[in-house]
């Protein structure tokens, strides 16, 4: 049987137990008996952060009424591990407790894992299972991989459509999703047709539960989880829209602003597979930026373009966030940063010294240029890399000083398709081309219309395919020789059409910088 066809059977097998409700375990015995009136396992299990010894798995009792008498206890939850869908050979049982200061979240750090290894596993409490959910660990650091197969997707706001391309992701052989941020959508829109948000704009910790208890609710969000394990980073509307550092659209003073972004973060960390909790101490403050290693074919780097960036150049001083801008003196400024310099230093300095044979930058937004002609010169999107021009031209000095070949950028944010070259001088032929880049539409927000996404196409050569009129996600598929990029779309809204087809297919060849259509 082939690799491809092995990992299908696996995928299918955890969808198959994913989705096994939940009465049908009740009849195991259970050492410690806490009887349930509904099913807390409600908002489904998760798998993140793959190392090669190591996985953080992931879910949250939900309390409802009928047992609200269980909110003020300490609740064990046991964890059992397997090797076979079947569940037949149990390698690792573990007992954590949660309660109510940490919304009954589960996160239990496995370790001693081998590597490249399949792993199912499910939660209990008291007389309540969980769905089954699969997980796969990372190669060994030095091992001759010959494939790295993830998805690449981002933006779902369940307001705007079905989340009909994780149930086509939950069917896919991969090895991780790879999830770039809007997770949630903080804003309400009464005009939105397809589905509804169930709560006010969130700003304290309790609204924010309330909204990822409603996106964790979607089966089909539910069956990717429970499919694959996820590497995720976010972007702003886990916390507000176009928020940068300790600055919001409505120019809150920075102190209760930054009490309403600690209020997310920790219902963030509540609702995802990740390690690392907010700071006790800076509770607004959490270390979500990583690098994963995936043999010797791959490094992976995860970069938070949110929590330490400058604010947005030239702001309108009535309303912040994102605009177009002209003439704004701001974007020559080299102490405007996307990253942080921190997180810079870090970037520069792990990236430097890669051996891997593909370096894979994964961000929230969009590298290449999208700015179009305007009456006084050019006019520039401020929120994305166009409005840090000298941030993204230290980013890409790194690849030019170190010598690196290989280096592709990966992104979603902006709701479309993009196969973009990236120099150092957007458009500008006379400047190499460095480095390319891939950028996934949305699995359901609304994309730009055809004449605004005509302009930018048209005034951008660097963007080698553009389109945002469709949702779904990008298959990735790594090699020694390739990395190829297959945008898998359906019309919007997401889910009303069946099936999705193939809109473009592009590869970058090793040694070899730029995509080239297939």
């Amino acid at each position: 049987m082939q690799r491809r066809d092995f990992n299908l059977l696996l995928q299918r097998s955890a969808l198959a137990l994913a989705l096994t409700p939940w009465t049908q375990a009740m009849a195991e015995p259970v050492a410690q008996r806490i009887s349930w009136r509904t099913q807390p396992f409600a908002l489904g299990v998760a798998s993140g952060r793959p190392r090669s010894d190591s996985l953080v798995l992931w879910t949250r009792l939900l309390l409802r009424a009928d047992d609200a008498h269980l909110a003020n206890k300490a609740l064990p939850v046991e964890l059992e591990v397997f090797a076979d869908a079947a569940l037949k050979q149990r390698v690792q049982v573990h007992t954590i407790t949660t309660n109510a200061v940490r919304g009954h979240s589960v996160h239990a750090h496995l370790k001693n894992l081998k590597p490249a290894t399949d792993y199912w596993y499910r939660f209990r409490c008291g007389d309540a299972f969980s769905a089954v959910g699969h997980a796969r660990t990372a190669p060994a650091l030095n091992a001759d991989v010959q494939q790295l197969r993830l998805a690449l997707t981002s933006c779902q706001n369940f307001e705007h459509g079905l989340y009909v391309a994780h149930q086509e992701i939950a069917k896919e052989s991969l090895d991780f999703v790879l999830f770039m941020g809007d997770y949630i959508y903080e804003s309400n829109n009464p005009q939105t047709l397809p589905r509804k948000h169930n709560n006010e704009e969130p700003k304290t910790l309790a609204q924010y539960r309330t909204r990822y208890e409603q996106y964790k609710a979607d089966p089909m969000l539910q069956a990717s989880h429970a499919a694959h394990t996820w590497v995720l980073m976010w972007d702003d509307h886990e916390v507000v829209n176009d928020y940068a550092n300790d600055q919001d659209r409505n120019y809150t003073d920075p102190q209760v602003f930054l009490q309403r972004r600690a209020a997310a973060y920790q219902a963030y960390f509540e609702h995802q597979p990740v390690l690392i909790a907010p700071d006790p101490k800076r509770p607004y403050d959490m270390r979500l930026y990583d690098n994963f290693r995936w043999g010797q074919l791959a490094d992976v780097w995860t970069l938070d373009c949110r929590q330490y960036r400058s604010a947005q150049a030239c702001r309108d001083p009535l309303r912040g966030g994102g605009r177009m801008i002209t003439q704004c003196s701001e974007l020559d400024d080299a102490q405007r940063t996307m990253l942080g310099f921190e997180q810079e230093r870090w970037l520069h300095d792990s990236l430097s010294v890669s051996q891997a044979s593909w370096k894979l930058l994964a961000q929230a937004t969009q590298i290449s240029s999208t700015s179009v002609p305007a009456p006084t010169g050019r006019a520039y999107w401020n929120d994305a890399w166009d409005g840090y021009p000298q941030a993204r031209k230290r980013l890409l000095q790194t690849v030019i000083d170190a010598g690196l070949k290989n280096v592709v950028t990966l992104g979603g944010d902006v709701h479309m398709n993009i196969a973009a070259n990236l120099r150092q001088e957007p458009n500008n032929p006379d400047s190499p081309v460095v480095a390319s880049e891939f950028v996934g539409t949305s699995i359901s927000s609304r994309g730009m219309g055809e004449k605004a996404m005509s302009l930018i196409r048209c005034s951008n050569p660097d963007l080698l395919h553009a389109r945002a009129d469709e949702r779904g996600y990008s298959l990735i598929t790594v090699t020694p020789e390739m990395l190829r990029c297959d945008f898998k779309t359906t019309a919007t809204p997401a889910g009303s059409e069946a099936g999705f087809k193939t809109q473009a297919s592009y590869a970058v060849y090793r040694d070899k910088v730029g995509p080239q259509v297939l």
